[in-house]
Parts: structure tokens; C-alpha cells; sequence
């Protein structure tokens, strides 16, 4: 079975993307992958995710230089969701943050852990 038969597409023929930083292990963010961009993936290194709000393809990084080298790929137990192993550039999140996962929960609000880098 190919990589891509191994994938279980949602209706909208995407799957979820966990990208993880392979030197400190944290959850940098989450973004949807189709075919297309699974295969931009394969043959760049780079990750490449699709947009639901622009419907399109985009590389991370692409405009901001801030991309993602892939150092591995992961298929969860079900063949629904994907991890990304990257080595970031910059900041992952598009608020200038490392990682898009900075609001934690504090007794009733999300209180920011994190600031912008400057």
C-alpha cells in the first residue's frame, strides 16, 4: 500500500498535521494537508500545507522565510492524522509566536504564556 492509500482523507480529501519541533519536542501548530501537498512535502523536505480559508496550497515559510524542514513523518494508529517532525526557522506561529499553542487554561480564561518575539 502507498503512502497516500495509507491515509484516511476526510470528506474534504484532508487530513490534520501536527508539527513538532524535533529538538525540543513541543507542538509548534496544526494545519491541514491534502494530496497535493503531502507530495509537495515528499519532494521538497519543506512542509507544505493547504489553506481551507484561501482553498490553496502554501509552503510554511513561504512568505515570512519562516519555513519547516522535515526530519520525519508519522501516521497515527487510525491513518487519520499526521506528525510532522521539523526543524523550525523562526517563529511557527503567524502572531510572531514559537509555537501557535501559547493560551493556557487558567482556572476560567486562557491566560498567554507567551509573548511575540521581537
Amino acid at each position: 500500500m502507498s503512502l497516500l492509500e495509507s491515509i484516511t482523507f476526510n470528506e474534504a480529501g484532508l487530513v490534520p498535521a501536527i508539527a513538532q519541533d524535533a529538538a525540543t519536542g513541543r507542538v509548534l501548530m496544526m494545519a491541514w494537508m491534502n494530496e497535493e501537498a503531502l507530495e509537495q512535502t515528499q519532494e521538497t523536505g519543506f512542509a507544505h500545507y493547504y489553506s481551507r480559508s484561501r482553498r490553496k496550497q502554501w509552503m510554511k515559510g513561504e512568505s515570512s522565510g519562516h519555513v519547516q524542514k522535515v526530519i520525519d513523518m508519522y501516521l497515527d494508529c487510525d491513518g487519520d492524522t499526521m506528525l510532522l517532525i521539523i526543524e523550525q526557522t523562526g517563529p511557527a506561529c503567524h502572531t510572531n509566536r514559537k509555537s501557535c499553542f501559547y493560551k493556557k487554561r487558567q482556572d476560567d480564561q486562557w491566560v498567554n504564556t507567551e509573548e511575540p518575539l521581537k
